[in-house]
């Protein structure tokens, strides 16, 4: 793994080469999105049986698009007893940490007749996309499905692509109905995100989608964005860690090459005050990858994206870490805590050696979705906030209104908006 001194203009060439996955970036496939999107909005389910058929090679029609509960307990008898059980303490993990995000309604009176406040509503219905095919991704099953549920949505659809034989992956299925999705249907991709915001004669249409996807997906969920509200446009993944000479380099590299095994455009990035760190991180990576299952996947991650920079300085190292804005941000010093402190940007924040990263993508109970990209400047993880939508109350009365109707007039008149004052006018005529 590449060793680099670090300095503004190397840190200036790796933010421009790591914002070059954006998805924003991916134009060449805008339109072939747009066409799927038309013909889900223009011939509903029959579009979505036919892409269904061309791109993962399942029959499906509005008899068998919807799993049936004989479906799901034939999933749950195929998977191990003890995955069940993970899977329960992981749920509960996950409950516990986002039942703190719940928001209360909010009132306020005071003795002059005015009463402000916060009106909170869980969304009707949420779309939580999951990817399929021959793969099983129950923990973004349940990081998607259970804050919707601990926010109070009543109708919780999963949409995944399904195999070629026309069946949802047991283990996605059996975490899914566990979660509470009240109801999941046999299509993916960017038809699948078209039928969620549009609606077809199966799937009624919902008010906000989540969840990640490939390149369709993501560029369908922004295409439809407006229609219903959507979680984020997520890119690759990605992970920094701060490291001093303290740190374990076998614990570092193992958990570099845990995102670095995501993709080819997934993100590792190694700073670190220690060049004796560095050349030993560097080495047990390349001795982990020579027997790791996705060898080739990681040697193409770590050429495009991978880099282990030295710093001067822990605060050089620290103000890198927030330039960059990591999705997960791992921190191996002597003081972490401290650093924790200095951190303004990061998806994720993982403290000690042994708060590694695939903690908190299976079990810990934050949210595994986090922004990528940088956007962690100005995102936040999934969590029941994007399952509820807030009302602004507001009452007068009589006597409240007439001590700032002059005011609310003058106000009005100010920007020549005569009808507003009036409005007001009205209630105090002589």
């Amino acid at each position: 793994m590449r060793i680099i001194r670090l300095d503004e203009s190397t840190k200036q060439n790796i933010l421009e080469g790591l914002l070059k996955r954006d998805p924003n970036n991916y134009t060449q496939y805008a339109d072939t999105v747009e066409q799927i999107i038309h013909q889900v909005k223009a011939k509903k389910d029959a579009a979505l049986f036919a892409f269904t058929e061309q791109f993962d090679h399942a029959k499906i029609d509005a008899a068998s698009i919807r799993v049936t509960r004989e479906e799901i307990e034939e999933a749950r008898e195929q998977v191990d007893p003890k995955l069940i059980q993970v899977i329960q303490a992981s749920m509960a993990n996950i409950s516990e940490y986002h039942q703190r995000q719940v928001r209360q309604s909010w009132f306020s009176s005071k003795p002059d007749g005015t009463i402000l406040g916060q009106k909170i509503t869980p969304l009707e219905s949420v779309g939580v996309y999951v990817p399929g095919g021959k793969a099983a991704y129950p923990s973004t099953v349940l990081m998607n499905i259970l804050p919707a549920k601990t926010a109070g949505v009543e109708r919780i659809v999963m949409v995944t692509p399904p195999g070629a034989d026309g069946k949802v992956n047991p283990v996605t299925l059996t975490a899914a109905h566990m979660a509470g999705a009240t109801e999941v249907y046999k299509v993916g991709g960017a038809q699948a995100v078209a039928a969620l915001a549009f609606g077809t004669e199966s799937i009624p249409r919902v008010n906000k989608i989540v969840g990640p996807g490939n390149i369709f997906v993501a560029l369908a969920k922004k295409a439809v964005y407006g229609h219903v509200s959507i979680d984020s446009i997520a890119g690759p993944s990605e992970i920094l860690v701060i490291a001093d000479e303290t740190a374990n380099p076998r614990y570092v590299a193992a958990d570099l090459l845990s995102q670095a095994e995501h993709d080819e455009l997934a993100s590792a990035i190694l700073v670190t005050t220690s060049m004796e760190l560095a050349a030993a991180v560097s080495r047990e990576v390349d001795q982990m990858v020579e027997n790791l299952s996705r060898k080739a996947i990681l040697e193409q991650s770590l050429e495009n994206y991978g880099y282990i920079l030295v710093a001067e300085t822990l605060d050089e190292a620290i103000r890198t870490a927030n330039d960059i804005a990591s999705e997960h941000l791992e921190i191996v010093t002597k003081n972490p805590f401290e650093v924790m402190t200095k951190i303004r940007n990061a998806g994720a924040i993982f403290i000690g050696e042994y708060s590694s990263e695939p903690l908190g993508d299976y079990f810990a109970g934050p949210n595994h979705v986090l922004p990528t990209n940088g956007t962690a400047k100005f995102f936040s993880p999934l969590g029941v906030d994007d399952f509820i939508k807030k009302s602004s109350i507001i009452y007068y009365s009589r006597e409240a209104l007439e001590k700032a109707h002059e005011d609310i007039e003058a106000f009005a008149n100010s920007e020549y908006l005569t009808a507003h004052a009036n409005s007001i006018h009205v209630r105090f005529e002589k």
